[in-house]
């Protein structure tokens, strides 16, 4: 038999490092922190005044803090579309349905508003599945 010489592993191509969150194509940098600070407000406010904290942030401070507005929009949003599914699910109470539907829906809307606020504290954009945006 005949040996094959025995080859040299290369070494595998070297790639830049990601770019830091906040910083893609377009976009200007990360926001400023009072940005972000607003932001995780406009979706914390789901567990203390739900509709009027993203409605005041995007009314009040939406004009000066560009990132923070979008969030409330998103916030704001989503809370419209959760407070639906609630009236729909407490009238499915009713047959039954909604008992389970209820709660499920509640808890969704904690775990996702959660998620949201953690994601805009770190300086990215964070949209919410299965949310009606009428509000841009």
């Amino acid at each position: 038999m005949t040996e094959q010489p025995s080859e040299q592993p290369s070494e595998p191509p070297s790639y830049p490092p990601p770019p830091p969150p906040g910083t893609g194509a377009g976009a200007a940098g990360p926001p400023p922190g009072d940005d972000v600070l607003w932001a995780v407000l406009a979706h914390l406010s789901y567990f203390v005044i739900s509709l009027i904290g993203p409605l005041l942030i995007y009314l009040l401070v939406g004009d000066q803090r560009p990132f923070a507005k979008r969030q409330a929009a998103e916030a704001l949003n989503f809370h419209i579309t959760v407070l639906i599914a609630s009236v729909v699910s407490g009238l499915l109470i009713l047959v039954l349905v909604g008992i389970v539907l209820l709660p499920l829906v509640l808890i969704a809307g904690a775990v996702l508003s959660i998620i949201a606020a953690v994601k805009a504290g770190n300086h990215e954009d964070y949209r919410y599945p299965l949310t009606w945006r009428p509000i841009h």
